[in-house]
């Protein structure tokens, strides 16, 4: 086997013209520190590895979003999309803050953002590869291996958790090749303070997602609460804003062209070292599959929700999540389908292979247990695809996660399945607690029908093993909903801390439903853990082989995003997506007038339009531009959980917060393509443009340290 080789310093020189692509851990900052000073930014590389230190300490995460802090007093800003669920919450049909927007002007008017609205601030990241592989032997089965790396990661969180005020996780950097233990703390208390309106943070909707030009103020602010003491706590009207130690200073002096940029955040996943049979199944089965799937779920849901505005609202956060997947999910197909990624993939692989066969002491069977074991995960995922199809029910989902939690919870808390520890008991309620907010009893039932029917006709290798026969009739689906207490709020809670005997006694129908499927969905379960166990194996042997191969080119060795802390940096900067045509790098407000229809999704407020026609831009007008400046273009290297993430200037200011990227740069996540590959940020100038001149959002303005630009 190699020794595992880091990339040193001296190499990163050869990969200039690539230097955008790259979502780094902040300890190998240093080892970038060449680039970072070519691009522009003047924060020394140590400082920027250095967790405790400005400006990542004010950079945190929302659980699925990034975030930063912006004030001492626990003020968070991120993406209006973000803080969605939290706006949706609190909105009723007669206070619709999806709609209307909202804004505290006190603190005593912020609202709660639930159980589901959480604060991470990371303090530590640990490397603890060693103790996660120490027990792992030679010759163990894959459910063996798994579960010995499995018990030491609990060992570990366990370990780290002994002060209850911290979220603790032992995740795989390189698909298992190296493990890092992260410290976080959670502020649980986190109350909604402002968030535009729709029109303004969600101008353009569905139809502009992904595209570029864009005029989306896709922003909104938080607070962190915590106890007296100033450690994290339940909510409570007693807590106090979170002291935070660092914050970012706002600077509304603005970008240009070719300005460095510094993005800090969680993105969540990427796929830049699969295999190409990985991609082919992606693009030629897994995604056309989710794609029809989403959108035949949105349908059901569009149709069960039409005339009821009640109903309208409490299914718009999933609307939401779902369409925004299902987009990024089609631009990927489009991606596949402009530029040949496997191919390209092709060749990188047979080189790759080439090299491996040429150096010494290399495994002779490596290649082939690799392919074998990709070819199992495969099979095994569509499998898990159609599951995810049968069971398309809240209430069956709920029913399904009390069933397994009373199992585990006979066990000792160490020898239970990860997900229904005794840590884990808050975001179970939280997650039952949810459908309080988006759950109605007809549209559940609607969606659960069309997907078993769905499901009927998925191919045979989409259907599970022995499920068929266990699943309900669909003309038996409604006496289900008739014969379950499941969506009374209280009831369901009630069943969390029952023991097998006494959640199997309950003649609900939607338990019994589970208890009869869980055989199937354990084995299911049991075949998975066989699998990663194989693939913990093989691929970190692969992966080390691999950087060894780019290391001796002197290309980017980055681990794959997988929701931790990462630091990308690049450009202000235009692309072409087709020849004869250049997009970029700015929107301004003049765009917003000229795509204003009047209706939904480009339906501007009135106050908005005025300020536009007026020209009251102020000090927030750029020079250069001539007016207000809304979106912006960089070639910062970001995915699916960088929403919400700060832009910092070469200073380390906040100039602008991440929200999305351009249709043509979605496949990004598999293949960064330099020429092409832009993300989309939020301009904060605008955003400081429409709180002051628009939604007055003096209080908001006031607690931050925003830097203006010099008066001529």
């Amino acid at each position: 086997m190699l020794k595992h080789l880091l990339l040193p310093a001296a190499l990163l020189s050869a990969f200039a013209a690539q230097a955008d692509e790259g979502q780094w851990q902040p300890y190998q900052l240093p080892q970038l520190k060449s680039e970072l000073k070519r691009v522009g930014i003047t924060i020394p590389a140590e400082k920027l590895a250095d967790l405790s230190k400005h400006p990542m300490s004010a950079i945190v995460s929302l659980g699925g979003c990034s975030a930063s802090f912006v004030s001492d007093a626990g003020l968070v800003v991120t993406n209006h999309h973000c803080a969605y669920g939290a706006i949706q919450r609190n909105a009723t049909p007669e206070h619709n803050y999806i709609v209307d927007g909202f804004l505290a002007k006190t603190r005593a008017e912020e609202l709660p953002g639930g159980p589901n609205t959480l604060v991470y601030v990371t303090d530590k990241v640990e490397n603890v590869t060693d103790r996660v592989l120490k027990d792992v032997k030679p010759g163990m089965s894959g459910k063996q291996r798994h579960e010995t790396v499995e018990k030491a990661i609990k060992a570990l969180i366990a370990e780290c958790e002994s002060d209850k005020f911290y979220r603790c996780s032992v995740p795989a950097f390189h698909r298992g090749l190296e493990y890092y233990r992260i410290r976080q703390m959670m502020i649980r208390d986190v109350r909604l303070v402002y968030a535009p309106a729709d029109m303004i943070g969600n101008f353009g909707g569905d139809i502009d997602n992904y595209e570029w030009p864009r005029q989306g103020g896709d922003y909104s602010f938080l607070r962190a609460y915590v106890g007296k003491d100033g450690r994290p706590a339940d909510p409570s009207p007693d807590n106090v804003p979170y002291h935070s130690k660092d914050f970012l200073v706002v600077s509304a002096e603005g970008l240009k062209n070719g300005d460095p940029v510094l993005l800090a955040g969680y993105p969540g996943r990427t796929s830049r070292y699969k295999l190409p049979s990985e991609i082919r199944a992606a693009r030629d089965a897994a995604y056309p599959a989710r794609v029809a799937e989403i959108q035949a779920d949105l349908d059901v849901i569009a149709a069960a929700t039409k005339g009821n505005p009640a109903a309208a609202v409490r299914y718009a956060s999933v609307d939401k999540s779902m369409n925004n997947v299902m987009k990024k999910t089609q631009g990927l197909l489009d991606g596949f389908a402009r530029k040949d990624i496997a191919a390209i993939k092709d060749v990188q692989d047979a080189e790759f292979r080439a090299w491996y066969g040429k150096q010494p002491n290399m495994s002779k069977t490596l290649l082939a247990e690799l392919d074998s074991v990709i070819a199992a995960d495969l099979a095994l995922s569509d499998e898990e695809f159609g599951y995810s199809v049968a069971t398309t029910s809240d209430l069956l989902k709920s029913a399904i996660t009390l069933n397994r939690l009373a199992r585990e919870s006979a066990k000792p808390d160490a020898e239970r399945e990860s997900g229904y520890q005794q840590r884990d008991l808050s975001f179970i309620k939280a997650r039952l607690n949810r459908l309080e907010q988006s759950f109605v009893a007809s549209v559940d039932q609607a969606r659960f029908v069309a997907a078993l029917q769905r499901y009927a006709k998925l191919p045979k290798s989409m259907h599970v093993t022995d499920l068929d026969s266990l699943l309900p009739a669909v003309d038996a689906v409604p006496a289900l909903y008739t014969r379950t207490e499941l969506g009374d709020t209280a009831k369901r809670l009630a069943l969390v801390g029952k023991d097998g005997a006494a959640f199997a006694a309950s003649d609900d129908a939607f338990v019994q439903l589970a208890i009869k499927l869980d055989d199937v969905t354990q084995s299911l379960k049991e075949r998975r853990k066989e699998l990663d166990g194989n693939l913990e194996r093989v691929i970190p042997q692969y992966m080390q082989a691999v950087i060894a191969w780019k290391k001796s080119q002197g290309k980017p060795v980055y681990p794959d995003a997988n929701s931790t802390l990462r630091v990308t940096y690049g450009t202000v900067s235009p692309y072409s997506p087709k020849d004869g045509i250049t997009k970029g790098p700015f929107t301004t407000v003049e765009g917003i007038v000229e795509k204003h229809t009047g209706k939904d999704p480009f339906n501007a407020p009135q106050k908005l339009l005025d300020a536009i026609k007026a020209k009251r831009y102020g000090q927030f007008k750029d020079t250069v531009l001539g007016t207000v400046p809304v979106d912006f273009l960089t070639s910062a290297d970001t995915t699916g959980g960088n929403s919400g993430s700060a832009v910092m200037n070469r200073k380390g200011e906040l100039v602008g917060l991440n929200f999305d990227s351009t249709y043509e740069s979605i496949t990004k996540d598999w293949y960064f393509d330099t020429a092409i590959t832009r993300a989309i940020h939020l301009d904060i100038r605008y955003m400081l443009w429409v709180m002051s001149e628009v939604d007055h959002a003096d209080n908001v303005l006031k607690e931050m340290t925003i830097k203006y630009p010099a008066r001529k």
